[in-house]
């Protein structure tokens, strides 16, 4: 790794090779350039490109920009008359906010300096007009979003306009890289440098796993060597001060909305400048908002700040944090990233991290400059994610990152892309293949998988092919791929990018046994797909007060009909937006295992994971407890993966159905972070006694062979995949010229063109991304195969006459409905107190 310039004579060697404005600059606010800054300008003048990896407040913005600036200053201003002239540097940011934030951040020292040249932002709030003049007269430096990107990048002046490109800034690159966003801006940069030669990129990065990721994706890579940017690192910074909250308050043994401690957190707020109030979801956001102005007896100036808000909304609410008028923002990831805020004093983050990087992302928001410790506390909702707060606290302190790897790049991805190329200009498809491949996640593609991509642009694939609608692209005599009508070049243009909205179907009321036909009663609500995708029919759930027989989908309706059962097999699935990290789920495993670690917990925490080793038994770090015990008229088994609601939940729906071929007769199983139940008619203890019933067996990792196909073609959730990839990858456009297709449309091409491909056309790419994408975002196996062969030979079983301390938060879940209302809040408080006596004997 490089150290920064320690050297003063170097320093001061270098400071006085800065340009006159820039040396005066500094002088004048009585600064001198941190050695990081100085380094980094060394790289770029030298010819590299750099990734920059520094704690919050080190200074990466004006580091990013300087070699910008610099180069900008000794270009000099344009003679009249010397013709069009394209942008000179183009700063990439993850968020809206963030480039409008750096806009208003960077125009200072330049104004300061004197410097004759223009900055401007385009985003998706960017007017048509705005664009359109942007075009014709780029700035000099364009702060804008991987979306905007990729339709300058289709554009027919895209080679115009990127002619004289110098330099990209990405800013927070480890939040771009690592999703189909990034994978698409990585194509997107691909081409940048083919029309800009001479390109050189700047990453700026706070936190990262493994740095060379992103070094390899800053640069073009060839199949002979691995080729890296130059690495600048910036170690020190104050350590943060990171507490979690220790409230007389009984913390939940279950449940995420924190409201024990709204009082506390309240309290803190008015103890501080300005706080910002994370939260993992935007629902948990209004909940927190709406429960702070409940008791905000001094109206304190607290805000709100999600995606869903208007962006009218959103805006005065970062203004206001900018000129210091709020003295907290309750908010979720939208201000995660960079907005350089220095009164904020304080973090509270509200739930468990479920993440180290999230956490030191987060927490870097509080005193953002390098030699002020930010302030954090942490809220944990449950006693669970009191252990998973101090996993995420000790990681911190050590330094300790868990951003996930950059990843294979998305096929939905790519075709998206080739389309996107023709309708800039006909290109050569070996060029387009040699081009794609110096992308860091699409280094490895063969020319078959390219070619199947090409011909799905071209003609919709095998399956598809006589239908004229999707040939997009064709082939002419020249050997060039062009579009093939100017209307598909407009639609993809509005079609473009990969962030798809979490859909949600109506649930409307059936008759049971009429399965998807008949016109059916009333609606009873909105249920998000996510929890639907994976239900079989026959199913039974909880919603709007009623157990539901899941009957089927049709377009954008869930069909259900009244169950007599008073077992949901599936209730709900417990947990945030986000899964646990593999990271802290190890960090919660050792927790267990070793006693002087569990003596930094809270006194009732420890002491529930006392009364947990005294009736029942504490896992090892690398054991999977198993418990059996009967409540009532049903038999539960509950199993501590501590793997993921994600894998978790995937795990449930594969025991269930093994237990079922065994006449174990399971009724249904509820998933969390932390924890599995399943629960059933026949006492699996007795069974497991009898050896009808083997648990090793049970968990071996075939199930993610026959068991996992059977129950995917059983549900909705391969079909849900493919609508998304189908989107991103054109074959079915949510916006045209003039109208935007509904819900309901866009499900019904999908749920058409997938029952065709999968008789017809297996194997089609779409097809295949879409098993890869449900492998990785919607099941978590490769968590899953990876904890079932951990536990190989690690399996501790205890059979138990009655509900454990451990057990009682998952149990707790099951039946549970987000409730409104004080009444309903004392049942609920009153069910858990009966359950906990009964686990405390």
């Amino acid at each position: 790794m490089e150290s920064g310039m320690e050297d003063p004579g170097r320093q001061a060697e270098a400071i006085a090779a800065l340009p006159v404005p820039f040396a005066r600059w500094f002088a004048e606010k009585g600064w001198a350039p941190r050695p990081h800054q100085l380094q980094l300008l060394d790289k770029a003048r030298a010819g590299h490109s750099a990734l920059l990896i520094a704690p919050t407040g080190a200074g990466k913005t004006l580091a990013g920009f300087l070699p910008s600036l610099v180069s900008l200053h000794e270009r000099g201003k344009r003679k009249p008359g010397s013709g069009f002239r394209g942008i000179h540097t183009l700063y990439i940011s993850p968020l809206k906010a963030l480039a409008v934030d750096i806009e208003r951040n960077l125009a200072r020292p330049v104004a300061e300096m004197g410097l004759p040249f223009s900055i401007e932002t385009r985003t998706g709030d960017t007017s048509q007009g705005k664009r359109a003049r942007q075009r014709l007269n780029p700035p000099d430096i364009l702060l804008t979003t991987p979306e905007q990107l990729a339709l300058l990048i289709a554009s027919k002046e895209a080679e115009r306009f990127f002619k004289d490109l110098h330099y990209v800034i990405f800013d927070e690159l480890h939040s771009l890289v690592t999703s189909k966003r990034g994978h698409l801006l990585s194509l997107g940069l691909a081409r940048l440098r083919k029309l800009a030669p001479s390109l050189q990129t700047i990453g700026l990065s706070a936190t990262v796993a493994e740095p060379d990721d992103l070094r390899r994706w800053l640069v073009a890579q060839q199949d002979a060597q691995d080729n890296l940017s130059a690495l600048v690192t910036v170690s020190g910074g104050a350590r943060p001060r990171i507490t979690i909250l220790r409230t007389e308050e009984r913390i939940p043994w279950s449940g995420h909305s924190a409201r024990y401690a709204m009082g506390e957190i309240l309290s803190a707020i008015a103890d501080h400048r300005t706080t910002i109030v994370f939260v993992n979801t935007r629902s948990q956001a209004e909940l927190i908002f709406q429960e702070l102005w409940r008791i905000n007896e001094e109206n304190l100036p607290i805000a709100l700040h999600h995606g869903s808000l208007d962006v009218a909304q959103r805006r005065k609410v970062e203004a206001a944090m900018a000129d210091n008028r709020l003295r907290a923002v309750v908010a979720t990831s939208t201000l995660d990233l960079g907005l350089d805020w220095g009164d904020v004093d304080l973090v509270i983050h509200v739930g468990a991290p479920k993440g180290a990087s999230r956490l030191a992302q987060r927490i870097g928001r509080s005193n953002h400059r390098m030699d002020e410790p930010s302030e954090a506390i942490l809220v944990p909702a449950n006693r669970f994610e009191v252990m998973e707060c101090q996993a995420a606290l000790d990681a911190n302190y050590v330094g300790a990152q868990d951003t996930p790897p950059v990843g294979e790049g998305a096929l939905d991805v790519l075709c998206q892309h080739i389309m996107g190329l023709a309708c800039a200009d006909p290109f050569d498809e070996k060029a387009v293949f040699a081009e794609i491949r110096t992308a860091s996640p699409y280094r490895h593609i063969d020319e078959d998988l390219f070619l199947r991509a090409l011909e799905f642009v071209a003609t919709g694939g095998y399956a598809l092919k006589s239908y004229e609608r999707y040939a997009k692209i064709r082939k002419t005599k020249d050997g060039l791929w062009r579009v093939s009508h100017p209307d598909y070049a407009q639609q993809y243009r509005l079609n473009i990018g990969t962030i798809l909205e979490a859909p949600v179907l109506n649930v409307r009321l059936v008759k049971q046994g009429r399965g998807t036909s008949g016109r059916g009663g009333p609606v009873l609500g909105q249920v998000e797909e996510y929890f639907l995708e994976s239900l079989s029919p026959g199913d039974t759930f909880l919603f709007s007060g009623k157990v539901l027989r899941f009957e089927g989908i049709r377009e954008n309706e869930c069909l259900a009909s009244d169950a007599w059962s008073q077992d949901p097999k599936i209730p709900a699935y417990a947990g945030g937006k986000f899964p646990l990290s593999t990271f802290l789920a190890e960090g919660v495993r050792a927790m267990l295992d070793d006693p002087a670690k569990r003596q930094s917990l809270p006194e009732q925490v420890r002491d529930w994971l006392a009364i947990q080793a005294e009736k029942s038994v504490l896992p090892r770090r690398d054991e999977l407890l198993i418990e059996t015990f009967p409540r009532g008229n049903r038999y539960f088994m509950v199993l501590y993966p501590f793997e993921g609601r994600l894998a978790h939940q995937t795990l449930g729906m594969l025991l269930t159905r093994r237990l079922d071929r065994i006449s174990a007769r399971p009724l249904g199983f509820v998933a969390t972070d932390y924890a599995l139940a399943i629960w059933g008619l026949e006492d699996m203890g007795a069974m497991l006694a009898a050896r009808t019933l083997s648990l090793p067996r049970l968990l071996d990792e075939d199930m993610l062979g026959d068991d996992l196909e059977a129950w995917l073609n059983e549900t909705w959730l391969l079909k849900r995949t493919f609508r998304a990839c189908a989107v991103i990858a054109g074959l079915i456009e949510r916006r045209h010229p003039g109208k935007e297709k509904t819900g309901r449309q866009v499900t019904v091409s999908a749920d058409l063109i997938y029952d065709v491909l999968r008789v017809h056309e297996p194997d089609h790419i779409l097809m295949q991304a879409t098993r890869a994408d449900a492998a990785q975002g919607l099941l978590d196996i490769q968590r899953l195969g990876d904890m079932l062969k951990r536990i190989k030979g690690h399996i501790l079983y205890k059979r138990l006459d009655q509900v454990s301390p451990l057990a009682v938060p998952i149990m707790l879940e099951i039946g549970r409905e987000p409730v409104a209302g004080s009444a309903d809040e004392s049942l609920l408080a009153e069910a858990a107190d009966a359950l906990i006596d009964e686990a405390l004997g």
